[in-house]
């Protein structure tokens, strides 16, 4: 069968294991890590697939992944995104949850919020736009 839309794969970085739906981002070595407090990263989409690289080292395996649109949880507190943010940058802070603000300089960019809803933080997740919005 032929291919119907795009897809991206990319190497997974060692001792990652990434599940399916996790977001997942781009470090200064091209390879790809689950979502997580840092900073050197880009968010580059959401995996399509559960990745097990827990004991291999860097590109020994491949992830696919999707640059989409996608609900992620919102982070609490002061950092919980608001409907006021809609267009703004949103901060990685683990595989599942955005914040705000990029904790004063300790994580790094996941897209930018298109919704805000009961359900959580809509981001276009786009390591292009990412990298673009924060420069």
């Amino acid at each position: 069968m032929s291919l119907d839309a795009d897809r991206d794969v990319g190497p997974v970085a060692a001792s990652q294991l990434i599940f399916a739906g996790a977001l997942i981002a781009r470090n200064a070595s091209g390879d790809l890590v689950k979502g997580l407090t840092a900073t050197g990263l880009a968010g580059a989409g959401v995996a399509v697939k559960r990745c097990d690289n827990s004991g291999g080292s860097a590109g020994d395996l491949t992830v696919e992944y999707s640059r989409q649109t996608a609900r992620l949880a919102n982070s609490g507190a002061a950092d919980a995104i608001a409907a006021a943010e809609i267009d703004d940058v949103c901060y990685i802070v683990d595989d599942q949850t955005v914040a705000k603000t990029d904790g004063t300089g300790t994580r790094s960019p996941a897209g930018l919020i298109a919704a805000v809803d009961a359900s959580g933080v809509w981001v276009r997740i786009d390591e292009t736009l990412a990298a673009l919005a924060v420069a």
